[in-house]
């Protein structure tokens, strides 16, 4: 059989180290930008970071407008209305500093300064027309990876649901990965970032979509994330800990992007769409039970996984039906809820969930293992519980 054809795309650039945040306005210099968006969230821009960012820029001569609208799990209208800043002001550039929300807000008003209409227009696949102004990431937490991917992910609360811009046209021009400033995030801020990463880095890993070039990636994630999340959770100002989580984060997002995910994420979308649960606590609370579901499929490379996490079973078989319980006593560790009951989700509405998960068709279509609606009903069950 012939194999099949791999083509990979990414952000351009990327800067990591200590400090390098601090290069910020000498790198938009660099990109022919004098004048930027700067977007974080609310609370963020309220905080020292707002003026330590200021400073980088004004050192550097960079005019820039500043966008603050921006909130957890984030409405299109939200890139609507930053967009409609940024060419009122004729930016050239976007800057997005913050968590996966912020950064994906960023990437997706590039797009719309130039092409025009709204977010909403461009959810699906590979539906932006053309090109859009350069943008720069800097994330402020190991979470999302949001800065190495081509994806936007909003949610649309009249619908009660949540969907992504998905298009080359997102990948930034460049990321800044600075591990400073990740020092400050709380521990649960931490976890659930963190748990969000990791099940990035599995699902890719062992996605239907997975090849050569993206495995060793998300494999190199999963390990630096397992032996660092409680450090970073636990010593917050470990800075070993909180690189070693930046540079697992970053990788599980380039893992993503390759190979994409799978039934944690489509289940974890309801969620966060009818509930407003956080991404990265969906995916957590939702991980152990997929695990369960998906095992029979993926044995060796759940295996594989179980003994990086700590598994001391030797058979192979044994190893691969430990990984739940490897991923259930991670979430324990780090202090994030166990079930679905836990975060308050009411148990009549598991049904309409799966139906809502059974429509997230990517994610679905590149599940190990297949499912339907029924199969999907009885994780949840499972997870109702804990």
């Amino acid at each position: 059989m012939a194999s099949r054809r791999i083509y990979v795309e990414g952000v351009k650039k990327t800067l990591f180290g200590i400090g390098s945040v601090e290069e910020l306005g000498e790198r938009l210099r660099r990109l022919g930008m004098e004048k930027v968006l700067l977007v974080m969230d609310s609370e963020l821009g309220k905080g020292p970071l707002r003026e330590r960012i200021s400073k980088i820029l004004e050192g550097s001569s960079i005019r820039y407008g500043l966008y603050l609208e921006v909130s957890p799990e984030p409405s299109p209208w939200v890139a609507d209305k930053g967009a409609e800043m940024g060419r009122d002001l004729q930016v050239q550039g976007v800057v997005g500093v913050g968590g996966g929300s912020t950064l994906d807000v960023a990437k997706a008003i590039a797009v719309l300064v130039t092409n025009g209409g709204k977010a909403e227009d461009y959810i699906g696949l590979d539906l932006v027309p053309n090109p859009g102004i350069p943008s720069v990431m800097v994330p402020t937490t190991a979470g999302t990876g949001s800065e190495a991917t081509f994806t936007a992910v909003f949610t649309m609360r009249e619908q009660k649901k949540k969907g992504g811009i998905n298009s080359p046209y997102l990948y930034p021009e460049l990321a800044i990965l600075d591990p400073e400033l990740t020092l400050e995030l709380p521990p649960y801020i931490t976890a659930f970032t963190g748990m969000d990463a990791l099940v990035h880095a599995i699902e890719s890993y062992t996605s239907k979509a997975a090849h050569f070039l993206s495995r060793p990636i998300s494999w190199e994630a999963i390990q630096i994330i397992g032996q660092n999340l409680r450090g970073a959770v636990y010593n917050g100002k470990d800075i070993h800990a909180r690189s070693s989580m930046l540079k697992g984060s970053y990788l599980a997002g380039l893992g993503l992007a390759m190979a994409g995910v799978g039934l944690v994420h489509a289940m974890a979308y309801p969620l966060g769409a009818l509930y407003d649960i956080p991404h990265g606590v969906a995916n957590g609370v939702i991980l152990p039970y997929v695990l369960e579901y998906n095992y029979p499929a993926k044995v060796a490379e759940y295996a594989e996984i179980s003994w990086s996490l700590g598994t001391e079973a030797e058979g192979e078989r044994e190893a691969a039906s430990l990984l739940p319980e490897r991923c259930f006593e991670l979430l324990q560790d780090v202090g994030m809820p166990p079930s679905l009951k836990e975060l308050g989700i009411p148990r009549e509405d598991l049904p309409k969930m799966a139906e809502i998960a059974m429509g997230v068709t990517r994610p679905i279509q590149n599940n190990p293992r297949p499912v339907d609606t029924e199969a999907i009903l009885r994780i949840y069950e499972n997870a109702f519980e804990g």
